[in-house]
């Protein structure tokens, strides 16, 4: 049962959110997809200790700013009804609505691009499916674009499997958010090997974006995330790679014969400290590096140089 409203004066109580902390907690409970959220995943996407999170939450709960319901083991929180207006007025505008994306005109044109590999039909079905995908992952006002991208990229996936001579070596970095440890070494192997290697990533459960503490510790050895964004887990990515790299998704990726798969037992940097993601990119390299010593044994110990 939904707590009781504690009545609030609202000259003591906002002064509560003096803390920028509060005020990033209540934003991401805002904009969350059905606007309440859980301790656990605030303290994700904040990168804080869960107690951390849990004291700033009490305070917010405790001035009846939020309110809390017991659901199970979980308890979720959202922003009072009453104080919703006032709250939006401190916070300043939320997420700007994404556009309904043109799928119709996405379709078209991935059909022109795919013209002779795929029927315009298999085309509109996989940029259909793809969004769905993504809504269910994500509220990213550039939906249209990564519905796009992530449609162009299963297509390409699914036409190495019908060609059965790929060019190059591919490789599928798995992890459960694919907004940390895969993306870290994607961007790596990427960095290294240029064009000698197909670089894909995926999540068993994908968050919205990046970690921008991820993007800081690549950026601090030169390394870029471009455009790259957390996608799920499909079957053709799978099918298609040649190297499925997982790290700490479980029995999420399925199986397919004549795949290598291999398993790199990895902390998770969410929530470490900047030092413990740098020793976790550095670890990584490491790996990324011996995987190139093997696909490319011919070359030199070290085929990035």
């Amino acid at each position: 049962m939904v707590d009781r409203l504690a009545s609030m004066d609202p000259a003591t109580s906002f002064a509560s959110l003096g803390d920028p902390t509060r005020i990033r907690i209540l934003r991401l409970i805002r904009d969350s997809a059905d606007g309440r959220a859980l301790v656990g995943r605030l303290a994700e996407a904040l990168e804080l200790r869960q107690p951390t999170v849990s004291h700033h939450v009490k305070v917010l709960h405790d001035d009846g700013i939020v309110v809390r319901e017991p659901e199970g083991r979980r308890v979720w929180y959202w922003i009072a009804d009453e104080h919703a207006d006032r709250v939006d007025a401190l916070l300043g505008g939320g997420l700007e609505p994404a556009r309904q994306p043109d799928l119709e005109r996405i379709a078209r044109d991935l059909s022109l691009r795919f013209r002779g590999v795929f029927s315009p039909e298999t085309v509109h079905a996989t940029v259909l499916e793809s969004c769905r995908l993504l809504v269910g992952s994500s509220r990213s006002p550039v939906l249209a674009s990564r519905t796009a991208t992530f449609a162009a990229t299963r297509l390409e996936a699914l036409s190495h499997e019908i060609a059965h001579a790929p060019a190059v070596p591919t490789v599928l970095f798995v992890c459960v958010q694919n907004a940390g440890r895969s993306q870290i070494a994607a961007g790596i192997l990427r960095q290294l090997a240029g064009d000698r290697v197909a670089v894909r990533t995926a999540g068993s459960e994908p968050a919205s974006d990046v970690r921008h503490s991820i993007a800081a510790a690549l950026e601090e050895i030169g390394v870029s995330l471009g455009g790259e964004f957390p996608k799920p887990l499909t079957d053709e990515v799978v099918r298609a790679a040649d190297v499925v790299v997982t790290m700490g998704c479980g029995d999420a990726c399925p199986v397919y014969a004549g795949r290598r798969y291999l398993d790199w037992d990895l902390d998770d940097p969410v929530g470490k400290s900047p030092e413990r993601i740098r020793a976790i990119r550095d670890d990584i390299e490491v790996r990324v590096r011996g995987l190139l010593v093997e696909l490319f044994p011919e070359r030199s110990s070290d085929p990035a140089r």
